[in-house]
C-alpha cells in the first residue's frame, strides 16, 4: 500500500488547470493538496485497488 498511498491515487483528488499553473485539492476535505501528499482518509480509485491486488498476488 505504501507504494500507492498518495493524494494523486485517491478518488477524492481533483486537479484544475489554471492560467498560472495547476491547482490540486481534495473534494472531500476541501483542502488544497499536492499529488504526493498523504492523509489517513485516503480511499484509492478502483484502478489503484486493482494494481494493489495484483502486487499482493505477486508476493
Amino acid at each position: 500500500m505504501r507504494d500507492f498511498h498518495c493524494c494523486a491515487t485517491c478518488q477524492h483528488f481533483r486537479s484544475i488547470k489554471l492560467e498560472n499553473g495547476m491547482k490540486y485539492f481534495c473534494s472531500r476535505l476541501g483542502y488544497d493538496t499536492k499529488p504526493s501528499y498523504q492523509f489517513n482518509c485516503w480511499k484509492p480509485t478502483e484502478i489503484v485497488k486493482k494494481l494493489m491486488e495484483h502486487e499482493e498476488k505477486k508476493k
